[in-house]
């Protein structure tokens, strides 16, 4: 049928299943034991939120050389470790500690020895040579001129006990790297690693040691004084034992690490101590490193004294207060205007107060990590930075989702929380809870998607405001850049409440299964699938929804139900017609294809409408609370005419079971169904009187009225006997609108008829018009369940 395609696009379906995604850990819950696991969740997310704004009330950030801003008094006796002075001083002992030096008194006979083993490696390769042209060649360094010159003294082995007794001599001496120098300025502690016992501390170990640059040079010039080589042969010697010259005095970076460690370990913690009242710095005072190791101490120390006493205080504080909105949201005059279940509302308020508490603990850890890098007033005032803050977000997101009575009591809870975490609490509370009754006052419905933004710059008006007062009301200096900074603070607040409230919307949506006016506008569009089918495919049927649409609606505005749910109701809630459009009477042309089948056969085209219209419902992703209506806008009611057609015609000791004529149900379970199921009967039987005058139209609703009643149609839904007296007269009003006399036009109205009109014996049906009519109010089908039976009645195609 082509009705696949949903009203939601990719993202939003995305956003849909991870919404799922998030709830199915608690399915396997009771819904009390998930109560209380959410219960439990929010008082304790939400207590490590206001425990981490615990403080002493000290939040000044100061650097040495800055001027204090204001006197600086110990809250209490203070008694803790001063961890700069601490760390300064053991960073003095780690300076101080003799780094300690590895000694190899084998490295010079290593390096004589490495000497010799080329040696006689090349002398072995001229002694094993073949016939062939390979040059030997030499195994250290110097490359190939070290061994023609080797080879031109002929492996001379006074010459190799002389060059090796060179290398020994000054190989055995203390050689240290370069890069070591500055750490041989101090006394060091040598361990010769032969025996590690044997330590010694070496006093100025430069006067005593040798630089490795200082001993290859010493080695290099005592090559070119050899007797006997060539200048280019004394040459090539330097290149060969130069670089056998190693440091034998090597820093043990291992030991010395740890030597220093030890030695600062020994150094004991420095302690701060302070008594109460006493004044650690005055205003205007340059900021010196003891005043700033003071103001450390004050801040790191806070409420020490009693830490479980105030984290069990706060605690039961936050357990109160949520209790406390569970008990209003359970117990509150509800004038929600979509069903959302107390469960759902206060998870809704609960995540939302939530996540608001950690935005304005970001907000404060912002607007005072600002004021510290600011030095001018007044931009040093973390209080009017914090003016930027989103106070406001939560409350209106629960406006547009929920009411105003939750929103306004979260923003009462946004407002305590506010004052909990900031330091001058007073005066933030009171800026919190205006910007919340702006936010949540200042707008009307959400019926469209910029009145978040409106909702954001009247919030931002009034967060400007509450700004300028506060600051007058602190009695602080009121200079050009104080009153631009507060603007601009409040009116940020303001445009970043319409920001995380319009992101929020969504999420929130989807997560609790709220349908709000926005959403529900977008579901009437015509252009939707199926709606478009139903108007192409069943006119009559698209006809008659937009007229059940407006009955419902008007008449939910007279009991104060919400009537954009079911007006939009009525547009999907005979969308199952759309199987077999031509066996319903507002659809048909000519005869009535009911009249060739069985009752039964009939019966079940008739009835399986709804259950066709929940699977479609389902398959193209219509919301909960718009799919309900269809099934529920019948109810259980019986079609007691084909019923009757089917046992007349039924042969001799053939049973016909009733249940084979029912709807399906469920009965309506809320006052929008329970009104569409009035207004449907009263339009199709009001559509069907040929003369809809205001008696006809009272008597027909009346008995349709009493039929339903009497049926117990209405038994599950909260409908008062007042509500019905006041849905009968606001529908009654609005079908003889809707029917009113035509006004004559002289020469353009056909000759009336006089004398009574004889009663035809079945009802005529106009082949070029849709539906059929009753010229007596008795004629009209109308079963004991208040249903309209138009298609069990048999009729014929009326002469032109």
């Amino acid at each position: 049928m082509g009705l696949r395609p949903r009203f939601t696009t990719p993202l939003s379906r995305a956003r849909d299943a991870f919404a799922r995604y998030l709830l199915r850990p608690f399915d396997i819950f009771q819904p009390r034991t998930r109560l209380l696991v959410g219960f439990a969740f929010l008082v304790t997310v939400t207590t490590l939120l206001l425990l981490s704004g615990y403080s002493s009330g000290f939040l000044e950030n100061y650097k040495e050389g800055d001027i204090v801003r204001g006197t600086v008094v110990a809250p209490a006796d203070i008694t803790t470790n001063d961890n700069l002075e601490t760390e300064k001083r053991r960073a003095a002992a780690r300076e101080s500690t003799r780094p300690v030096f590895n000694f190899d008194s084998t490295r010079g006979a290593s390096s004589a020895q490495s000497l010799r083993a080329a040696w006689e490696d090349l002398k072995h390769q001229v002694g094993s040579k073949t016939a062939g042209n390979k040059q030997p060649t030499w195994g250290g360094e110097g490359g190939p001129a070290v061994a023609r010159a080797i080879i031109a003294h002929g492996f001379n082995d006074a010459d190799l006990e002389r060059l090796t007794s060179l290398i020994r001599k000054i190989g055995d001496g203390y050689i240290y790297d370069d890069a070591d120098s500055d750490r041989l300025r101090q006394e060091i502690v040598l361990v010769d690693v032969r025996d590690p016992a044997a330590q010694m501390i070496v006093p100025s170990p430069r006067t005593r040691m040798t630089p490795l640059t200082a001993t290859r040079r010493d080695l290099e010039l005592r090559v070119l004084n050899l007797r006997g080589w060539s200048q280019e042969e004394k040459t090539a010697l330097v290149r060969a034992m130069v670089p056998l010259i190693r440091p034998n005095v090597v820093l043990d970076q291992t030991a010395t690490a740890a030597a220093r460690e030890t030695e600062a370990n020994e150094i004991r913690e420095s302690l701060i101590s302070l008594k109460r009242n006493q004044i650690i710095a005055r205003e205007g005072e340059p900021v010196t490193p003891g005043m700033l190791a003071q103001f450390a101490a004050i801040k790191s120390t806070g409420h020490s004294g009693r830490p479980l006493h105030y984290l069990v205080g706060l605690l039961l504080i936050v357990f109160a207060i949520y209790w406390s909105v569970w008990k209003f949201t359970e117990h509150r005059s509800s004038g929600a205007v979509l069903a959302l279940s107390k469960r759902r509302a206060f998870a809704l308020v609960g995540s939302a107060i939530v996540f608001e508490t950690a935005l304005m603990r970001v907000g404060f850890i912002f607007g005072d990590s600002v004021s510290a890098r600011m030095v001018s007033a007044p931009f040093h005032e973390p209080t009017i930075w914090n003016f930027a803050i989103p106070f406001a977000a939560a409350a209106l997101l629960v406006a547009m989702l929920v009411d105003t009575q939750l929103a306004f009591l979260t923003g009462i809870v946004t407002a305590l929380f506010a004052g909990m975490l900031a330091p001058n609490g007073i005066q933030i509370a009171i800026f919190a809870m205006m910007s919340c009754s702006a936010a949540i006052y200042g707008i009307g419905r959400y019926r469209e998607r910029q009145s978040v933004t409106l909702a954001g710059f009247f919030t931002a008006g009034a967060n400007v405001v509450m700004a300028l007062a506060l600051i007058a009301y602190a009695e602080q200096p009121f200079s050009f850049n104080t009153f631009l900074l507060a603007v601009g603070c409040g009116f940020a607040g303001g445009l970043l409440t319409a920001i995380f409230t319009a992101g929020g919307l969504p999420i929130n949506e989807s997560l609790f299964g709220v349908l709000t006016d926005v959403k529900l506008l977008e579901l009437s569009n015509a252009d939707l699938p199926v709606l478009g089918q139903l108007a192409l495919r069943a006119p009559g049927t698209n006809q008659h929804s937009h007229a059940v649409g407006q009955l419902a609606e008007d008449a939910c505005r007279a009991v104060g139900a919400n009537p954009l749910l079911a007006r939009i109701g009525a547009l999907y809630h005979d969308i199952g017609k759309l199987a077999a459009p031509g066996y319903f009477v507002e659809n048909q042309q000519g005869k009535n294809p009911h009249d060739q089948l069985r009752p039964t056969q009939s019966a079940k085209i008739i009835t399986s409408h709804v259950t066709y219209g929940s699977r479609l419902a389902k398959e193209i992703a219509l919301p909960k609370q718009i799919a309900d209506f269809i099934p529920q806008h019948h109810g259980t009611r019986t079609l007691h005419f084909f019923l009757r057609k089917a046992q007349a015609q039924a042969k001799p000791g053939e049973i016909v079971d009733e249940k084979d004529f029912r709807y399906p149900g469920p009965k309506p379970e809320f006052k929008e169904a329970a009104i569409m199921m009035l207004a449907d009967s009263c339009e199709a039987a009001a559509r069907s009187l040929a003369r809809p005058d205001p008696e006809n139209i009272r008597a027909i609703v009346v008995k349709i009225f009493d039929a339903i009643v009497s049926d117990g149609q209405l038994d599950d839904c909260d409908l008062t006997l007042r509500e019905l007296t006041t849905i009968r007269e606001a529908m009654i009003s609005s079908l003889t609108a809707i029917y009113h006399a035509r006004i004559d036009y002289p020469g353009f109205n056909p000759p009336q008829v006089t004398g009574p009109l004889p009663p035809p014996p079945q009802a005529n049906l106009d082949s070029e018009e849709r539906g059929i009519t009753y010229t007596r109010l008795s004629e009209v089908p109308i079963n004991d369940g208040g249903e309209v039976e138009d298609e069990a009645i048999t009729r014929k195609v009326a002469k032109r």
